[in-house]
């Protein structure tokens, strides 16, 4: 038994991603492409992806200590079931042969906090538990913060609700909030694939997490929804300027596909600001 899967798992089970990997073979997706995708919005991620046969790349609902406060990073997944004496005992033997943190069970969200690096996002399924299931505090929340600078997601509760809204550097996702300390679940896997939502989350997916939700986006299509949104930005600057200029109307503009002239003015403007 093993808390993380071995590095040729890793890759077999990401095998449409060639480039970069972690230790451990987590996809890398480079730095240059998570910046390009900050500020892009769920709807112009949702676009390529869909088009790639990826229907299921979204999840919405969560409450957030920081709102407002979006963020992109890698996925690091962690999977949580409810306490089952026999099978902790598996876990806590696994965890001791790889010297993880600890032994206890209150330890055992601390193995994934560890693991995290910059600019990767924690992807927590809890299975929705709240009471008990809160999977941060302001401590744990601060060490989020301190080794990845963007946040997490958490399909479950956080405590210290109001010291970790002291914590504006990140935003952490969750499902509720409640005083009670984590207890009564145990870790089956770290790096694993985990549900969010209606969502299959695989380790080294892009996580895009807004206000409006969570897009997550495979990494072997990370670069080709970057080109897309910035085509749609450049689109949308280009069609309110002329919108508000009244070169258009609203009906040429807003269409799934412009005319021969509106485009042809479109890629002129486009090599003008070049």
């Amino acid at each position: 038994m093993q808390i993380e899967p071995a590095e040729s798992v890793m890759t077999a089970l990401t095998p449409r991603w060639v480039g970069e990997r972690f230790p451990g073979g987590r996809p890398r997706v480079s730095d240059e492409v998570l910046d390009r995708l900050r500020g892009i919005t769920v709807e112009q991620a949702w676009k390529p992806m869909k088009h790639a046969g990826y229907h299921h790349q979204f999840a919405d609902g969560w409450r957030e200590t920081n709102p407002g406060h979006s963020f992109v990073g890698r996925a690091v997944t962690a999977q949580f079931l409810p306490f089952r004496p026999d099978f902790d005992e598996v876990i806590l033997e696994a965890g001791r042969r790889e010297e993880r943190s600890g032994g206890e069970v209150v330890k055992q969200n601390w193995w994934v906090v560890e693991s995290l690096e910059h600019n990767d996002v924690m992807v927590v399924d809890l299975f929705g538990k709240i009471e008990h299931g809160t999977f941060v505090g302001d401590n744990l929340a601060t060490a989020v913060s301190t080794r990845t600078g963007t946040g997490a997601i958490i399909q479950g509760g956080i405590r210290d609700a109001q010291g970790i809204a002291e914590i504006t550097t990140i935003n952490i996702l969750h499902q509720g909030s409640h005083p009670t300390g984590i207890g009564d679940v145990t870790i089956a896997g770290l790096n694993v694939p985990v549900r969010l939502g209606g969502v299959t989350v695989l380790p080294g997916d892009v996580i895009l997490a807004t206000s409006a939700g969570v897009s997550v986006i495979p990494p072997h299509l990370a670069e080709t929804v970057a080109a897309h949104a910035e085509g749609t930005q450049m689109r949308d600057i280009f069609g309110k300027s002329r919108l508000a200029d009244r070169v258009y109307t609203s009906a040429e503009i807003d269409i799934p596909e412009w005319s021969h002239e509106v485009e042809s003015d479109f890629q002129q403007w486009l090599l003008a600001r070049r």
